[in-house]
């Protein structure tokens, strides 16, 4: 920060409500207040619905205005009001003056349009430039995220990026006019940690050399430790802390700042004792290779080793951890256990083989094998009632249960991962991620599998859900006996609950032992970067 004091952005007595269906005034967020200085960042913190993303979409006014207004409150950039600034006076400070970065890169650019056409539209609609002058500014920004690779694919489209070269498109365009302030909102929740910390260091350094204000905004206190100045704690629509980064993480006041700080996922994996148990999955010379074709007549020239040649065990009531960063064929070897994908190799489990089985005999293992996706909203049908998606498993492989029965082991299941019975009748868009997440794994554990899948169950959600995810999962294995393949690029969630832990990279397992092991005798470079990315990002 600079010696010198100058406020650049100033919120005061901040309120904003909604209009429900009913047409009645609901307050999300109220009597927020805090200040932005020139060159700074201030990280803004709290879970979801604590207003963080409100807060930050009233500064650009983009909160929706038929069915949203703030009944009291200042918002000033450089002295001049926000609040109610006429669209046109508005349009020339967003994206121009003021920039925002987008939590989900896929849904924030266009699928219909080209990166090369986005980022000219980004320039152009603040700035009038030739053709030669856009080209080398959009040059320019390519380099300044580090993607000179993309200067000769301006025409590919955003699925055919991989999601950190997806967020760099959307910093550049972000930053294409230099902005004063930069509006960053979870820029890398669904990113590896390595990509994560390259995505921040580029903020960072751009931040620098344009003397550039950022507002982050997060739930990944490692981050704000590592690269804020100040810090606002938000919950319930409020400001409940606020203050210089090292005062907040070495004295908090507020209880749930206190809380926000502990409730990182921590603690040790169950504790098993000296009895032995026996192998419940074992998996030799798996392959999963992808035919790579070109040329007129569609021929195979190579093929892309997703898997290539692993070796994988897992004892009962054990769990697994797998990690390594996007690419390096963690999901495609859970899809293969699960029959998803097909494979080449033997995978044996519970003393038989089921690669070759038929789709009727495997039926009768899948029952066993059950999985939790990453995104709890995506896997959730919505037009279904909660007690509808828990027991459609269960009615598909036990039909000869009553009506009752399957009601009951519904309540069941809801009790065991902490859910009322009451929400039986809901729907998934009536809660919030953790409790969307609870719904998917009650899913699972309704048909009292031996082996449960887990690809990411908590990359979405904040560290206090991911927390209680964790700790659920493993009194769940104490009841139960379950055997878990826990898929994460965070090394602090896999820590928290894995026995054994192997390190994917490029489709090879390059490193695996027990969790001690792994985190007091690191044996290969690639897994050092790994954790230590994960447990102390550096910018």
């Amino acid at each position: 920060m600079k010696d010198k004091i100058e406020k650049i952005l100033e919120i005061n007595n901040l309120a904003v409500s909604f209009y429900n269906f009913d047409q009645e005034e609901v307050n999300v967020v109220h009597d927020v207040s805090f200040n932005l200085e020139k060159g700074e960042t201030l990280a803004v913190v709290g879970e979801s619905g604590s207003g963080k993303s409100i807060t930050a979409l009233s500064i650009l006014g983009l909160l929706p205005k038929k069915i949203s207004f703030h009944p009291e409150g200042s918002i000033k950039f450089k002295g001049d009001e926000l609040i109610d600034m006429a669209d046109k006076d508005i349009r020339k400070i967003r994206g121009n003056k003021i920039s925002m970065i987008f939590q989900e890169p896929m849904t924030s650019l266009n699928p219909l349009h080209t990166i090369g056409k986005q980022l000219h539209e980004a320039i152009t609609l603040h700035q009038i430039l030739k053709p030669k002058q856009i080209k080398a500014k959009v040059d320019e920004l390519l380099s300044m995220v580090q993607l000179d690779i993309l200067k000769d694919r301006l025409n590919a489209y955003p699925h055919e990026l991989s999601g950190g070269q997806r967020q760099r498109i959307m910093i550049a365009m972000a930053l294409a006019n230099e902005p004063d302030i930069l509006i960053a909102d979870e820029p890398t929740t669904a990113l590896d940690v390595t990509v994560q910390a390259s995505i921040l260091q580029i903020i960072k350094d751009l931040q620098d050399k344009m003397d550039m204000s950022v507002i982050l905004i997060t739930h990944d206190l490692t981050i704000v430790k590592n690269i804020a100045d100040r810090v606002v704690v938000m919950h319930q629509g409020g400001v409940v802390e606020k203050g210089d980064v090292k005062d907040i993480f070495s004295n908090p006041q507020d209880d749930y700042t206190k809380e926000l700080i502990s409730s990182a996922p921590s603690g040790n994996p169950v504790d098993l004792g000296d009895i032995y148990y026996k192998n419940l999955l074992e998996i030799n010379n798996l392959k999963v290779h992808f035919p790579i074709k070109k040329g007129l007549l569609n021929k195979i020239v190579d093929y892309v080793r997703a898997v290539d040649d692993v070796d994988v065990s897992l004892k009962k009531s054990h769990t697994l951890g797998i990690v390594g960063e996007s690419g390096s064929g963690k999901s495609t070897l859970a899809y293969a256990i699960l029959r998803l994908i097909s494979s080449e190799g033997k995978i044996n489990f519970d003393g038989s083989y089921i690669n070759d089985l038929k789709e009727n005999d495997f039926r009768k293992v899948r029952k066993k094998i059950q999985v939790v996706f990453q995104d709890p909203f995506a896997s959730l049908n919505p037009r279904m009632t909660i007690e509808q998606i828990i027991s459609e498993g269960l009615v598909v492989h036990h039909k000869d249960l009553s009506k009752q029965e399957v009601r009951d082991k519904v309540d069941d299941s809801l009790r065991q991962v902490g859910l009322e019975v009451d929400i039986k009748s809901r729907y998934p868009h009536e809660f919030s991620g953790g409790q969307r997440q609870r719904i998917c794994i009650a899913r699972a554990l309704i048909l009292k599998p031996e082996l449960i899948i887990l690809d990411e169950p908590t990359s979405a959600l904040d560290i206090s859900n991911q927390s209680q995810i964790i700790d659920m999962m493993k009194e769940l294995q104490r009841k139960h006996g379950l055997s878990y393949i826990f898929i994460s690029h965070d090394l602090r969630v896999i820590k928290a609950i894995s026995h054994n832990i192997i390190v994917m990279q490029n489709g090879k397992i390059v490193e695996e032992g027990s969790n001690k092991d792994i985190f007091s005798n690191t044996k290969t470079d690639y897994t050092k970067k790994l954790i230590s990315t994960a447990f102390n990002i550096k910018t």
